[in-house]
């Protein structure tokens, strides 16, 4: 198997630097010029086999993968809990491993326990791209979004990104920062107290108590859901008390700059994160995330299982 600028697996965007992360959404840009063509299919992956491991569920990001891996004539098979040996007692290593006897070439990996994509890693030869694990990590999600704003306004150097909403459980709120910190970009997160750890002021952003205070001049908007699966004790008081003081409201939105974009990882909690009238702003790029989010994965799954030869 070939490696990618030293690397045989995309676990997160922590480790990586800024010329890998260039070269993904350089490549993106290029396929997404496929994209708009007629005919949206190229030969590059074919007899290259991609295996989606998912064991929470997904639409985007498992649909945006698979698609991607067709675009570029790739096999696909899935594996998950449902309809496997996992519900027998099977270990996701054993599974793999079984899987691998069948000459796969790169798993994508969704699960909620941090790190697994991690561990399967260290058990095959073949790439492992992370596709969300727990509260970890989401670095694709955060690339199309890197992708997104760089679109928008030519550069990620010093842009004003505020994130808002459950920090302490967003995947992508942490590839988000690990990514666009390398840029010079400048983050801000807001949310109730006891869903902002203060350590992430460690990772480089800098948390904000009322978002009033900096909406005029932010760049870049991005509401996170409020994750109500992963929120198993009350961390603020109500939806209204939420709204009151995070949401993008109609008031709110009057506020932003007429150039500021708003971005949402998805699905939108529309009424709590984002008010309908959202939906009508021009600046309004949720639907783009999701077609830069099929380049991005056509681009990782090219410069990892061909790209990196040609390397």
């Amino acid at each position: 198997m070939g490696y990618f600028r030293g690397f045989k697996d995309l676990l997160g965007l922590k480790e990586v630097d800024r010329d890998f992360i260039s070269t993904i959404l350089d490549q993106a840009s290029i396929f997404l010029e496929v994209l708009d063509r007629p005919n949206k299919k190229l030969p590059t992956l074919r007899g290259k086999t991609v295996v989606h491991m998912f064991f929470e569920p997904s639409t985007r990001t498992l649909s945006s993968f698979d698609l991607a891996a067709k675009r570029l004539s790739a096999d696909t098979i899935s594996v998950g809990t449902r309809g496997t040996s996992v519900v027998k007692g099977e270990s996701l290593i054993d599974t793999m491993r079984n899987v691998d006897a069948m000459k796969v070439d790169l798993y994508i990996v969704r699960h909620s326990a941090p790190g697994m994509p991690h561990l399967l890693a260290r058990h095959t030869k073949a790439t492992v791209i992370n596709a969300g694990d727990g509260t970890n990590e989401h670095p694709t999600q955060a690339l199309l979004d890197m992708l997104t704003m760089r679109q928008i306004f030519g550069t990620l150097e010093n842009i004003k990104i505020l994130i808002i909403g459950d920090i302490l459980h967003s995947r992508v709120a942490r590839s988000n920062i690990f990514g666009l910190s390398k840029f010079g970009a400048k983050i801000y997160l807001a949310g109730p107290p006891t869903l902002v750890p203060k350590e992430y002021e460690n990772l480089g952003a800098e948390i904000v108590s009322n978002i009033d205070d900096v909406l005029d001049e932010i760049d870049v908007v991005m509401a996170l859901r409020i994750q109500k699966e992963r929120l198993e004790e009350p961390y603020f008081p109500s939806i209204r008390e939420y709204r009151k003081f995070f949401a993008i409201t109609q008031e709110r939105l009057k506020r932003l700059k007429p150039e500021t974009v708003l971005m949402h990882p998805g699905p939108v909690n529309w009424g709590i994160e984002l008010d309908y009238e959202a939906k009508d702003r021009v600046q309004n790029v949720i639907l783009r995330q999701v077609t830069n989010g099929v380049a991005i994965r056509m681009a990782i799954l090219y410069l990892f299982l061909v790209g990196a030869q040609n390397e």
